[in-house]
């Protein structure tokens, strides 16, 4: 099989660089949050940096889904992880640090996310190792540990039976989940574990339903490292449809259509972390519209900051969780609210904001500039690593895991200068992944 050359698109780190700070100023307790919290129609931040994580991941891995199978898993599995890692720091901070400070400043908004913990700190610690208890804010990296470790097994399933197959099973979880497979399976987890976790203390995302926008995401990349077209032509009706959707979720959204068509009464439809059947209408129309104004949008968000911010997503999302504990902590005193929500106003909200971005963007571009010094001068072991696999890829010789056994074949092209320049590019950096250590 002839695998094309890839080829970075700095136009996805962008992306990724857009939704972290939609992300930011989404969960930042400011009265800004009220202008970004799904302006249009029911689309989020979450969706859309999921999305491309996924996508990223699956233009990255096919080709090593189908050169090597079993290299490819254990790549991804060391990526899930790093990022597990990086989770149980953040825990650490959490668990330590701002609870103690909350229960003693008599902080109300950090203890009301760490109920739990307080209550049954032992359940707690426990459960949040084995990815169990995620306490809100806490629970979008062990998602993509999970979607992670995973990944491989759908990568492989797609080589082997077919993409066609892989999203009908995806698709088939996802309807599930609309009918309680994640009670379910919750109900089962605790009477093995004896972990006594509420289901609301598991996770806002039902990681049955999303694991539909990871699917498909992995589907788009796959097609991209194929140079194949990610999205055929769309016909002016599907055009013209797709336009006249949107605009529907947007009067939806905004109550403009009248009482019984609104966010609370198609509420269940629409609902965020269940990902309901409106919810997926929406997302595909509003993917749709910005596929076909690709040209423009790219225009728009291919610019600084969002370009550095999306090459360092880590490390960024990390310190933006790090700030939205800081706006939490300063929510005592005199506050307004908005839909019985606390917020930050005036001079301590535009300070919070101004001292977050500038902090993530100095995060980025050190992190940034970190690793172009990485790939200027490689250390001993990734130099390593790219000898190794520059002389599998001249000898033009490659192994695959068949259902007998191993067998070697050869891989036509690809060759190794090519596979050398993309990792040497930085394409290592999928989604959340970190770069290699």
């Amino acid at each position: 099989m002839k695998l094309p050359h890839l080829e970075r698109r700095p136009e996805l780190d962008a992306l990724r660089g857009l939704f972290l700070v939609w992300m930011t100023l989404t969960h930042l307790p400011t009265r800004f949050s009220d202008f970004v919290n799904q302006p249009i129609a029911f689309v989020s931040s979450a969706e859309g940096f999921v999305f491309i994580s996924a996508l990223l991941v699956g233009r990255l891995y096919f080709h090593d889904s189908i050169a090597d199978a079993t290299l490819m898993r254990i790549r991804l599995w060391k990526r899930s992880l790093k990022i597990y890692g990086y989770h149980l720091a953040m825990l650490t901070l959490v668990f330590t640090v701002a609870a103690a400070y909350a229960v003693h400043a008599h902080r109300t908004a950090i203890t009301n996310l760490l109920d739990f913990y307080l209550a049954h700190p032992f359940v707690a610690i426990i459960g949040s190792v084995l990815l169990l208890y995620c306490p809100p804010l806490l629970d979008i990296l062990p998602m993509y540990v999970t979607f992670l470790f995973f990944t491989p097994m759908v990568l492989s399933a797609s080589v082997r039976f077919g993409w066609r197959k892989v999203l009908a099973a995806s698709g088939t979880i996802w309807l599930l989940a609309q009918f309680g497979l994640r009670d379910l399976v919750h109900g089962w987890i605790v009477h093995a574990t004896h972990l006594h976790i509420p289901l609301q203390e598991t996770g806002a995302f039902n990681l049955f339903a999303w694991q539909a926008v990871w699917t498909a995401g992995l589907w788009l990349g796959s097609r991209s490292a194929l140079n194949q077209p990610v999205i055929r032509k769309l016909p002016g009706w599907v055009v013209a449809a797709s336009f006249a959707t949107c605009l529907f979720f947007i009067g939806v959204r905004h109550n403009w259509l009248g009482p019984h068509l609104t966010q609370q009464s198609l509420s269940f439809q629409l609902d965020k972390w269940q990902i309901g059947p409106l919810r997926v209408l929406n997302l595909v129309a509003f993917t749709l519209v910005l596929y076909w104004l690709r040209k423009y949008v790219l225009r728009i968000v291919a610019i600084e900051p969002f370009l550095t911010l999306g090459k360092a997503s880590l490390r960024v999302f990390c310190a933006h969780i790090f700030f939205v504990f800081v706006g939490l902590a300063l929510l005592y005193g005199d506050v307004e609210y908005s839909n019985g929500v606390p917020q930050l106003h005036g001079p301590v909200a535009i300070a919070l904001l101004a001292v977050t971005f500038t902090a993530l963007i100095l995060v980025a571009a050190s992190e940034v500039r970190k690793k172009r010094a990485g790939r200027a001068h490689p250390g001993a072991g990734e130099k390593a690593a790219i000898d190794r696999e520059a002389g599998a890829r001249e000898s033009g010789v490659w192994k695959r895991s068949e259902p007998g056994g191993e067998s070697i074949g050869r891989l036509p092209t690809l060759e190794a200068r090519d596979r050398m320049a993309v990792t040497l590019a930085g394409t290592e950096d999928a989604g959340l992944l970190p770069p290699p250590g």
